[in-house]
């Protein structure tokens, strides 16, 4: 039993062009103490992130309040704000520096061809499963709804709520941990 065990220590099989070669290895990997940490395990002792959205998946980043009697508040990460015209709806995922990170907007021909009206309750739904689909594909699952007394009565805009949960989108962000 120890020498088939030695046999494949010596011989590792790698695949080469479909076909099996084996290969002798003749070095060996450096002998370690075993109260140090590898040359893998070692810590650097400064770290960049490079990702600008950690904080925010982590609930960590700063979240600007701004005054309490400013509306809309701008206590968010992301921010969901819906646009209706006479003619088209559009609904942005915003986040908190002003750019636009996500949208959907019945004036897109993919989405515009598949609705008998532009700004019904139907286009409403349609737009919140758009939309819901593109956020979590841009890794978005958190936004922030806030909407105006004569929106919550809507029957389009519990539509587009629905649509986007349904989606998998939370229309709530986490509370800030902080430090």
């Amino acid at each position: 039993m120890a020498l088939r065990s030695r046999c494949w220590e010596l011989l590792p099989v790698c695949r080469n062009s479909g076909r099996r070669v084996a290969a002798l290895s003749t070095s060996s990997p450096p002998a370690e103490k075993p109260g140090e940490p590898s040359e893998n395990e070692n810590v650097a002792p400064e770290f960049t992130n490079r990702n600008p959205r950690n904080l925010e998946l982590l609930a960590v980043a700063r979240k600007e309040r701004g005054w309490g009697t400013v509306w809309p508040s701008r206590e968010f990460w992301h921010r969901l704000r819906v646009i209706r015209t006479n003619l088209h709806t559009e609904v942005l995922v915003e986040h908190r520096n002003g750019q636009v990170v996500v949208s959907a907007s019945t004036q897109e021909w993919a989405i515009k061809q598949h609705l008998y009206s532009t700004k019904n309750v139907v286009a409403c739904r349609s737009l919140g499963q758009v939309l819901a689909g593109r956020c979590l594909e841009a890794g978005i699952s958190f936004v922030v709804l806030q909407m105006t007394p004569w929106e919550v009565t809507s029957q389009s805009m519990k539509e587009l709520q629905d649509a986007l949960t349904e989606g998998g989108v939370v229309l709530k962000e986490p509370r800030r941990i902080y430090e």
